[in-house]
């Protein structure tokens, strides 16, 4: 996967040319095919555990993670990974009417670091988004814990995570919460309790800098309000936070004159310490998990390659530790490659042209002449080989 798999098929990659002679024990695709199927819901569950130690064992010999010490967020979303005909165990029609299999993922970044994989999940095509994603929650951000966010740590989630079962499990691991909220009843009336001075223009879509006033121009403005969310649950189970609301005026499609302005709103429930305006910026940044979930489509999640459904659970979890392994290969290579794509790394960092000649009964690379990033693949090879760091 690391090479670009993504199929069983692939296999045989590694067993052309003189890829034999620098790999040892390289299987046949059709045994690594017998080994997916052989999987059970007990050896997907474990071989998450694995996943998550190999993270936890990557983050401490790579900067996966500059400046989690401080501040780190975990964001989750789900993606339907599209099937065709009917062999496919689990297949069927989602929220999206696209028939496939839906893929939950969890992915931790910083403000400084491009996101890595810390919890992927493969659900039936039929489960909506929120179905044990609770469960899901716990498990990524322990495993964010203990790869090094000791410090603030905040969940970001789209509407559809919204519920109290997942910020409760957010608060019980002693992390901050950034939910978009239903517009409910309930979040519709407390959005009508806003005054009109409380909102603030901010930097979106067209915005201009007045440079007599000091402030933003903009069609978007942001104010925030205390709000108690699930009061139909008994006191005990009442979550207060902020409610932070963007609301962006509502272009007429008819070009007819407006009585008064109407606008369309924008809610999220959060706890964050960060200030109002820093808060629903770093929201917006959510939208980081979708380059993740690019990056996998373009390669080992091009498809699911097997008709048993935990043969591409474990495929699923085989990708996300690809992906993690790609990324700290970036980190160690150079700043450039730290924030690159996955595919960018693999083409060139990974999928490099080499002639293999043998000597005194030693293998000898000798790579291409030229190669526009010889100093970061140079810096990588040496940082891997070298002695790891002391714990």
């Amino acid at each position: 996967m690391v090479a670009g798999a993504d199929s069983i098929d692939d296999m045989a990659l590694l067993r052309h040319g003189a890829v034999r002679s620098l790999f040892s024990g390289v299987r046949a695709p059709s045994t690594l095919g017998t080994f997916l199927r052989s999987f059970t819901f007990g050896h997907v569950r474990q071989l998450d555990a694995v996943a998550s130690r190999l993270l936890i064992n990557l983050a401490g010999q790579a900067p996966l993670l500059p400046g989690a010490e401080k501040l780190a967020y975990v964001d989750v979303d789900d993606t339907l990974r599209q099937t065709y005909g009917y062999a496919k165990q689990g297949a069927g029609r989602g929220y999206t009417g696209v028939k496939g299999l839906n893929a939950l993922l969890a992915v931790v970044s910083t403000p400084s670091a491009a996101p890595i994989i810390a919890a992927a999940r493969l659900r039936k095509g039929t489960s909506n988004s929120a179905r044990g994603a609770h469960r899901f929650v716990t498990d990524a951000l322990v495993t964010a814990r203990n790869a090094g966010a000791s410090g603030v740590l905040v969940l970001r989630a789209d509407s559809a995570y919204y519920g109290h079962d997942v910020i409760a499990a957010a608060l019980r691991q002693d992390a901050c919460f950034s939910l978009t909220a239903r517009q409910d009843t309930a979040v519709r009336k407390a959005i009508s309790t806003i005054s009109d001075n409380a909102w603030t223009a901010i930097k979106y879509t067209d915005a201009i800098f007045d440079e007599d006033s000091q402030q933003w121009i903009s069609d978007a403005e942001v104010a925030e309000i205390d709000y108690t969310a699930f009061t139909s649950r008994p006191q005990a189970k009442h979550i207060r936070a902020k409610l932070i609301v963007r609301r962006v005026k509502d272009m007429n499609p008819n070009n007819q004159s407006e009585l008064f302005t109407a606008y369309r709103y924008h809610a999220v429930f959060t706890n964050s310490p960060l200030p109002m305006l820093e808060a629903e910026k770093a929201h917006r940044a959510h939208a980081i998990v979708e380059q993740v979930i690019a990056d996998l489509k373009n390669g080992p999640l091009a498809h699911l390659p097997s008709g048993q459904f935990w043969a591409n659970s474990a495929w699923l979890v085989c990708a996300a530790m690809a992906f993690n392994l790609t990324r700290a290969a970036g980190t160690l290579a150079s700043a450039m490659h730290a924030k690159a794509t996955t595919g960018t790394i693999r083409a060139q960092l990974i999928s490099v042209p080499a002639r293999l000649a043998r000597s005194a009964r030693r293998l000898t690379l000798h790579l291409p002449t030229g190669w526009p990033w010889r100093t970061a693949w140079e810096h990588l090879a040496t940082t891997a080989n070298s002695p790891p760091a002391p714990a």
